[in-house]
Order: C-alpha cells, then sequence, then structure tokens
C-alpha cells in the first residue's frame, strides 16, 4: 500500500457484494474497510431473501397439508404474531454476526454515508477516507411510485415487518417480490389484489410459465388485474382506495413492488468521474468503472445478469481475485439459477425457451409433466411441468421448472448445464434414492 492512502481497499457497503470476497483481501495482508451507513449485512439479511424465506416457510407448509387430501386432519392457519416474531428473533443475529466475523478478519468498519471527493477519496461524515482501490456495493432499494397518495404506500422492508396480516392487500406489480408477497398474505388470509401494468408477470420468465403460476395463484385466490396504470391513492377513514384505469379498488395495506433501483445518488460519482445511468454503475469486462481503481459489484451494477445475491456473491469474489492480480482473466459469468418463492415455485437457468425457439438449428426442447414422476405425490404435489433445452450434442444447458420443488430440481441440474456433463457423466452420479435431486437428474437420461 502506497504511504498516501489510509486503506489498501474500502468497500462502500456491507452487503454480499463486498462481505463474501473481502477477507481474502485482509488473507493476502491487505488493509481494508467497510463504509456502511445502514444495516451491516445489506438488503438481502435483513430486509430481503432471508426475512422473506422465513415468513414463506408457514406458508409452503400451510399449502402442503391442504394439498394432502385428509392424510393431514384438521384445519391450520398461520399464526402471524408468531410467524413475524420468529423471523425477527432469526434475523437479528445476522447482522452482527456478519461485522463479528469481518472484523475478525481484520476489517475495519467506518458508519455513515459516503461520497466521493475525487477517485481515491471519500467523505464519511466530517472525515476523509482514502484508498488505493474502491469497490461501490451499495446494492439498491424499492422504486416508489410518484402520485397521489404515494404516502399511504409501503416498500418490501415495510411489507416484511408488517405487524398483521391485513383484511384487503393490494400490490402494485407483479415481479418477483409482488408475486411472493401476494403468495404469503393469501396464504396467512388477506384478500390480495395484484395490479399488473401490462399482461404479463415476471417478465424475467417465459410467458408460458408465468401465465401459469398466475393461473396458480388465482386458484388460490388472488385477484389480478391486467393493464392497469394506478393513478392515485386515498384514505377512507382506517382503509384506502386504489384508483386505476380500469376502477377503484380497497385494500387496508398497500405494496409498491414497482421495482427496484440502483443506490448511485449522494455518491457524488460524478465528482470523482465515474459513469452510470438510471440502470446503476457502468464498468467493464473486469467489473473497473471509468476509474480503473474503483470497481463496483452486486446490485449497483448495470447489467444483463439477474439481480440476486448470489450474483453479488460471485462479482465480490471476481472483484477481490481481480485487485490481488490471481484473475487476470475478463468475468465470465456462470448459468445463473434464479427463483420465484412462490407455492408452487417458478426457476430457471441456463438458456432460456425464447433464445432455443430463435435458434432450433442449435437447441432442441423437451416438454415433461413432472407429475409423471411418482416422487412428486409423496409430498401431495397437483400439478408441475418443466422444460428441459439441450444442444445438439444432448447436453443440458437450460431448464425451467413450475412446481413445488422446482428450486431443488434446478440446483440439482445446475452442475450439469454449467459444466457441461454428458449422458455418460451423467450415469457416473450415484445419487440418494428416494430425493427430489434423484428424480431430477434420472429425468436427464
Amino acid at each position: 500500500m502506497s504511504h498516501t492512502y489510509d486503506y489498501d481497499v474500502v468497500f462502500i457497503g456491507a452487503g454480499h457484494g463486498a462481505f463474501d470476497g473481502a477477507p481474502a483481501l485482509t488473507a493476502a495482508g491487505k488493509k481494508v474497510a467497510f463504509i456502511e451507513e445502514d444495516r451491516v449485512g445489506g438488503t438481502c439479511p435483513n430486509w430481503g431473501c432471508n426475512a422473506k424465506i422465513i415468513l414463506e416457510a408457514p406458508t409452503k407448509l400451510l399449502s402442503e397439508i391442504r394439498q394432502s387430501d385428509g392424510v393431514i386432519d384438521g384445519q391450520a392457519h398461520i399464526n402471524w404474531p408468531k410467524a413475524m416474531q420468529r423471523k425477527q428473533q432469526i434475523i437479528d443475529g445476522f447482522a452482527p454476526a456478519i461485522q463479528k466475523g469481518m472484523e475478525g478478519a481484520g476489517i475495519h468498519f467506518i458508519f455513515g454515508h459516503a461520497s466521493f471527493v475525487d477517485p481515491h477519496t471519500l467523505t464519511v461524515g466530517d472525515k476523509q477516507v482514502t484508498a488505493d482501490k474502491i469497490v461501490i456495493a451499495t446494492g439498491q432499494h424499492s422504486h416508489r411510485l410518484d402520485i397521489p397518495g404515494k404516502e399511504f404506500l409501503h416498500d418490501s422492508k415495510d411489507f416484511l415487518s408488517i405487524p398483521e396480516v391485513p383484511a384487503k392487500m393490494v400490490i402494485i406489480g407483479a415481479g418477483f417480490i409482488g408475486l411472493e408477497a401476494a403468495a404469503i398474505m393469501q396464504a396467512a388470509g388477506s384478500q390480495v389484489t395484484v395490479i399488473l401494468r401490462d399482461q404479463q408477470a415476471l417478465p424475467a420468465f417465459d410467458r408460458s410459465y408465468s401465465d401459469q403460476l398466475v393461473k396458480a395463484l388465482a386458484q388460490k385466490g388472488v385477484l389480478f388485474i391486467k393493464n392497469t396504470q394506478v393513478e392515485r391513492v386515498e384514505e377512507n377513514g382506517s382503509s384506502y382506495s386504489v384508483s386505476t384505469t380500469t376502477g377503484s379498488f380497497p385494500a387496508n395495506y398497500i405494496l409498491d413492488a414497482t421495482g427496484r433501483v440502483p443506490n448511485t445518488a449522494n455518491l457524488n460519482l460524478e465528482q470523482a468521474g465515474i459513469d452510470f445511468d438510471q440502470k446503476g454503475i457502468i464498468v467493464n469486462d473486469y467489473l473497473q468503472t471509468s476509474q480503473e481503481n474503483v470497481y463496483a459489484t452486486g446490485d449497483v451494477l448495470k447489467k444483463e445478469q439477474p439481480k440476486l445475491t448470489p450474483t453479488a456473491t460471485f462479482e465480490s469474489q471476481y472483484v477481490v481475485s481481480h485487485i490481488l492480480g490471481e484473475e487476470k482473466e475478463a468475468i465470465h459469468y456462470p448459468a445463473i439459477a434464479q427463483t420465484v418463492f412462490t407455492t408452487p415455485r417458478l426457476a430457471q437457468a441456463g438458456v432460456s425457451i425464447d433464445e432455443a425457439k430463435a435458434h432450433p438449428d442449435q437447441y432442441d426442447l423437451v416438454e415433461q409433466d413432472v407429475m409423471a414422476d411418482w416422487y412428486r405425490l409423496v409430498d401431495f404435489e397437483k400439478a408441475g411441468q418443466r422444460t428441459l433445452i439441450y444442444n445438439k450434442n444432448k447436453q443440458l444447458v437450460g431448464v425451467i421448472e413450475l412446481s413445488d420443488k422446482a428450486e431443488d430440481v434446478v440446483n440439482a441440474m445446475l452442475p450439469a448445464i454449467e459444466f457441461g456433463y454428458t449422458q455418460k457423466q451423467l450415469k457416473r452420479l450415484v445419487t440418494i434414492f428416494p430425493s427430489i435431486g434423484y428424480s431430477a437428474l434420472d429425468n436427464l437420461g
């Protein structure tokens, strides 16, 4: 480290885009600091995936009970205050554990808001911090509709701490957050309405599969209103009225799930000559910004890859390897699996159906009814569909599945997709029987 700088590497943000890679720097003798203005760990452990999946677990269990055709007898319901208490007890330990682990690795924490003075200098409150390398890992925040009555809207962070189940809930938006919240609240007893700006939910997934998921949620009782713009929200005593281009909808709670926005504001990026736009910070193939000593990782990036926690982890570890000189090649993203944590689940990885259909000379599609597999009856599944995508060498290159176990199936198939396993290699895998992993790989043969 040059004596000019306080640190070798400073991370702005202490989420997965930072803490998954940073300990390798201190292990190599580098002086490292995290600058964090909120809670250590960032969105995922505190107000995102971890909290969401803890609240979703009872809904999945409840769905299994209801699908059991009386094998599990009696009535079951979700005790929401207990579910919320359990969620909070679990996640409250994450931030201090992450901080303790990072400090144990020799990483210094600076709490406050970071702002660039130049490519090597940041201000945090009334002090300056300098570094040879800086990694921007500031993530995203919820987008908010700018409409009359916007003060009555809640974001996903609010929702994941909702103290009671509203009698009527309106969700604006039908992406990951919107549909997952709809599934949780419907199972917990709320009358849920989801308002879509256009015709398709989950644009990141194949239309036929996202339509099947919407149909499955509608059969459970979720109301979907498509091709609709929200115009305003009005307060009516203890409830609200959501006025749209296709009518008005009553609500006791309104979730604005209209997307997420990169946290680039108030970093003074222009002062440091760092390029960005409304989709995030612009980087090269080495995750360097327009200032080569400044990197960016995670959801704040402008990128085509899914903005997910494991993607941020992969990028964090890549950037650290690049800083240490261990990785000199451009970043090469693997197949990235993604899931909508509803019941049923929707999961995918690799080449998409649209891409395969656009290149029939390169790919073959195989449709499978997952209910043809006896193992699906064990946990009372009722329906499911899978599409496998092969290249002309009969190697699996993509999968999408709608089922109660879709995320586990896609995870089981992911090594085959990423590493190009042949049929002969797949037959070398002697997996646990019976299990969903066995069933998933057996269906590739």
